[in-house]
């Protein structure tokens, strides 16, 4: 598995919300480009960029931060937010993005999401957003009424090949993944997904790889990282471990 630093920027500065919660934001760095920075420099291989205004309004509006990590860092980027349309995405690949993840038009409009495929295929990643069981969408600001599960049968059934599947209720928290749900995610997924949620300790990246499930390719963290709970190449030394 790889560690994924994840850098949440909104009105242009790194954060992490606490539960999806947009009133419980905390500012870790004023410039997304240092923070990203600190990652690769301390060995990070790839990085999860998340566009949180985007993802709140529907648009993309920080492709320019997003371009500026990709040339001054040169590390493979995911990046979602606010990606409701196919310009949407080709000009989030523009701006340097190695894959994108795709969220509520991913649900909402499914010529949408089949246009995308057929143009850019497994660099398309869909985002599973999980409170209280169901999926979320809109900057996890709306629920629906889809359990987990059902996600993601809908989208393979559309040719959804990867996914990145976020306990809402444990992102930010540093209580650690619920290790049962990440089984009965990964027993759902035919391919792969990476995983997000309360990491916390390199105990809980130590459970996730003990689960031992060839379809989880990563873990995404932030918090736990700007706070220095674990470095990045002890995360990755953990993780490595992995069969």
């Amino acid at each position: 598995m790889i560690l994924l630093p994840a850098v949440d920027i909104r009105d242009g500065r790194a954060v992490r919300l606490r539960q999806g919660d947009f009133e419980r934001e905390t500012v870790y760095r004023d410039d997304p480009l240092e923070a990203a920075r600190s990652f690769v420099d301390a060995g990070a291989q790839q990085l999860h960029v998340v566009d949180l205004d985007g993802a709140r309004h529907g648009e993309p509006a920080n492709l320019d931060q997003l371009e500026r990590i990709v040339t001054e860092l040169r590390v493979p980027v995911q990046y979602g937010g606010g990606l409701r349309s196919l310009d949407s995405v080709r000009s989030a690949f523009g701006a340097g993005a190695e894959r994108v993840v795709l969220g509520t038009a991913a649900y909402s409009d499914p010529d949408f999401l089949d246009a995308a495929l057929e143009v850019w295929a497994e660099r398309i990643l869909v985002a599973v957003d999980v409170r209280a069981g169901r999926a979320s969408v809109a900057g996890w600001t709306e629920a629906t009424e889809l359990r987990a599960e059902e996600v993601i049968e809908r989208m393979q059934s559309r040719g959804v090949k990867g996914f990145v599947y976020t306990s809402v209720e444990r992102d930010g928290t540093l209580e650690g993944p619920d290790l049962e749900e990440v089984r009965s995610v990964s027993e759902a997924v035919d391919e792969q997904f990476v995983y997000s949620g309360g990491i916390g300790s390199l105990d809980d990246l130590d459970g996730l790889r003990s689960l031992a499930l060839p379809n989880m390719t990563g873990v995404i963290t932030g918090k736990a990282l700007y706070e220095g709970r674990f470095e990045v190449a002890e995360a990755q030394r953990v993780l490595r471990d992995s069969a």
